[in-house]
């Protein structure tokens, strides 16, 4: 009985692996931001917010120097 349960997990891990890379696959690059200083209005471009003293300060853009509008979600 314990040789049944023991066949069953590496089949149940290899689909659960093989579900969390399509997964994967699927995903798309996060978006890039222009954040606003809110001490001296300096903006830059970054994925991730920078901070308390950062605002959000456009829409999203498709690469790292936030020239390239992303499409808009559906």
């Amino acid at each position: 009985m314990l040789g049944n349960k023991m066949k069953k997990i590496p089949a149940i891990a290899l689909i659960t692996l093989v579900a969390c890379t399509c997964a994967a696959a699927v995903a798309g690059p996060a978006p890039w931001f222009k954040w606003r200083s809110k001490l001296n209005g300096k903006q830059v471009c970054s994925q991730t917010p920078l901070g308390p003293g950062w605002e959000k300060a456009s829409d999203a853009f498709k690469d790292p120097h936030c020239s390239k509008p992303a499409p808009s979600p559906r």
